[in-house]
């Protein structure tokens, strides 16, 4: 793998010579936080060495390189997911194709369903913590030059910058949850009997994303920070019947908010 990483960084860096210091994975809906972006080079998926293609509407499938809040940015306009039909090593294969480019913060983005009774359609959600109920993207042979065989966990989302991130949503007067994101493989949404079942077990909201890169993150010392917008609700007497265009276009009226929540958090680090 280590070769097919040097291979999509050497093209990479080629088409895009700016060392990024944050990378930046925008979800479902999402993508519009690169309207801010100061961007220097744009490159396709499909041009990229090795890269997977994205084929889920919503993911544009491009590369961004720029500067945002002073800072040197690299940004998925669009994720890789598991229902895709990619393995795990594919789905976060870019993840680590990032931290080679140069990243020390990855910080990520997802629309999920809630599952906190508190919770309502268009919060957003600082994820603390998470419940991998997929497969874990580092069984199989490791590789030392990415990270140890065994990776702690204990601290998967930085907590010094949720505190950062929690303080900016209050200066702003934004509304936020923080809780617990549960990811599953998808691509079917829950049955009443799965969003109970997944909130038993602690969840506070659960998606399709984000969980395999963390760990992918994790095992080579990236720094992560999540947020999820909260596109549904999984709770009893609020269920109703939903579409991947439904969840888009909740997702895109909450981006604007945390657009504000990342530019302001990436001008404070």
């Amino acid at each position: 793998m280590l070769k097919k990483i040097k291979k999509s960084v050497n093209y990479i860096q080629a088409k895009a010579p700016l060392k990024p210091q944050i990378g930046i994975i925008l979800g479902t809906g999402l993508g519009g936080l690169t309207k801010e972006i100061n961007i220097k080079y744009s490159i396709p998926y499909t041009d990229i060495p090795n890269f997977p293609e994205s084929t889920v509407e919503g993911h544009q499938g491009k590369l961004i390189f720029g500067t945002l809040s002073g800072k040197n940015v690299v940004a998925m306009q669009g994720r890789f997911h598991f229902y895709e039909g990619y393995n795990l090593d594919e789905v976060t294969f870019p993840i680590r194709v990032l931290k080679y480019l140069g990243i020390e913060l990855l910080i990520l983005s997802n629309a999920s369903g809630g599952l906190n009774h508190d919770f309502e359609v268009g919060d957003i959600m600082i994820i603390a913590d998470h419940i991998n109920l997929v497969s874990n993207p580092l069984i199989g042979k490791n590789e030392t030059a990415f990270g140890p065989r065994f990776v702690d966990m204990s601290e998967a989302y930085n907590k010094k910058i949720i505190s950062k991130a929690t303080k900016i949503a209050r200066h702003n007067n934004i509304k936020y949850q923080t809780g617990i994101y549960a990811c599953v493989s998808g691509p079917t949404y829950e049955t009443p009997a799965e969003y109970k079942y997944i909130q038993l077990l602690g969840a506070d909201a659960v998606g399709m994303s984000t969980v395999p890169e963390v760990i992918v993150a994790r095992h080579m010392n990236l720094t992560c920070f999540a947020i999820s917008v909260i596109s549904d609700l999984g709770v009893p007497g609020k269920i109703i019947e939903i579409t991947h265009n439904d969840v888009i276009d909740a997702a895109s009226h909450v981006e604007p908010k945390m657009t504000l929540i990342i530019k302001e958090l990436i001008e404070s680090i």
